[in-house]
């Protein structure tokens, strides 16, 4: 058999502070004065003291993006087409600066600025044949892993999935735990909790092999260690969800999510749920698959005082609730992994409206 041959991000940086050497980092990428763009989450729009931080040189561009909704490919086409309209040249490199959403959309985008078409024509499994533009990654917020995967998720006309390939993973990323200051507490618990179920759902999946164990086990411990402990600082705790969310994300890069996350797709389609806080509507009523993943969760919402959402399935259309459970059994590798080859004896579609409706 033929092993999964991955790449992974090339260049990181790790500390606080690090976010002060991206002009020194962008520097020998510059290619004949072409620009740099820059995909700022638009929360930072007003917030100079990390826009002023960002040297802008030639004719680089700097444009806030919204995070209200998930990505869309149509936000991510916008995107390019504004690009390829305001320069004859492609540019010298796109910085997604911001939590999971900015960092996807830059992916995509510098994925389609050299691949013809649509975004939505690259969402599946190897795709994409053309390799993408420099592109760089900074999160501002921990847990999702997109700093490191494969993938960019993206909601499309016709379903929600990533574009998977080879050629996604950022080519530098800047890990500056400082930027993390000032998360709101109900965004921090939810994105946090991404990591912590991507573990889970890696641990536990049927994937499992000592690559994706080694990564998993070591940011499922680091979740417990800041959700449940008590002996960090926050400067620590920063610095230790941010080292999370990068193993979260490695533990999946050679395995797969499981049972959370495809329910959660199917929330986000149907209900343009966000993710992070999808995944713990969805994870709270998964006793079943994942009892001591859930028990601890559970216990890490109480000591947080963290209150979900209840009920947001109830007002479904019979329509509304069908395309949820499609969108959510279409995730095959999702269900392989978390059930196995007979996942489809467990997942019916009955067992999935079951689960929505307690949700």
């Amino acid at each position: 058999m033929g092993y999964r041959n991955f790449p992974m991000v090339p260049k990181v940086v790790f500390g606080s502070g690090s976010f002060d050497q991206l002009k020194q980092i962008l520097a020998p990428q510059r290619k004949d004065r072409s620009p740099f763009v820059f995909l700022v989450d638009d929360v930072f729009e007003n917030n100079t003291e990390l826009t002023d931080r960002i040297t802008l040189e030639y004719n680089d561009k700097l444009i806030f993006v919204s995070t209200i909704e998930e990505p869309k490919t149509t936000q991510v086409d916008a995107i390019v087409n504004r690009i390829r309209a305001e320069y004859k040249q492609l540019p010298s490199g796109i910085i997604g600066i911001g939590g999971g959403s900015v960092l996807d959309l830059a992916k995509a985008v510098s994925i389609l600025l050299t691949n013809p078409g649509g975004a939505a024509d690259y969402q599946g499994w190897d795709l994409v044949s053309k390799k993408a533009v420099y592109h760089v990654g900074i999160p501002t917020i921990s847990g999702t892993g997109a700093e490191v995967s494969r993938t960019c998720v993206l909601t499309g006309p016709e379903k929600k999935l990533g574009i998977n390939s080879d050629f996604t993973p950022f080519d530098q990323v800047i890990l500056d735990p400082d930027l993390c200051i000032g998360v709101p507490k109900n965004q921090w618990f939810y994105t946090g909790m991404d990591c912590f179920i991507h573990c889970v759902e890696s641990l536990q999946g049927t994937f499992l092999n000592a690559f994706s164990q080694s990564y998993g086990e070591k940011a499922y411990d680091l979740c417990v260690e800041i959700f449940l402990g008590d002996g960090n600082t926050a400067e620590e705790s920063r610095a230790k969800l941010m080292m999370a969310s990068w193993h979260g994300g490695m533990s999946i890069a050679y395995s797969q999510v499981g049972v959370a996350h495809a329910l959660s797709y199917g929330l986000s389609y149907v209900l343009g749920t966000k993710h992070g806080i999808g995944n713990c509507i969805v994870f709270n009523q998964l006793e079943e698959f994942y009892p001591e993943g859930v028990k601890l969760f559970k216990q890490m919402m109480a000591k947080h005082q963290i209150d979900l959402p209840k009920g947001i399935c109830s007002q479904l259309t019979e329509a509304q609730m069908e395309t949820m459970i499609d969108t959510a059994l279409g995730l095959v590798p999702l269900w392989e992994n978390a059930l196995g080859d007979n996942w489809q004896e467990v997942a019916t579609r009955e067992k999935l409206r079951e689960l929505y409706l307690k949700m």
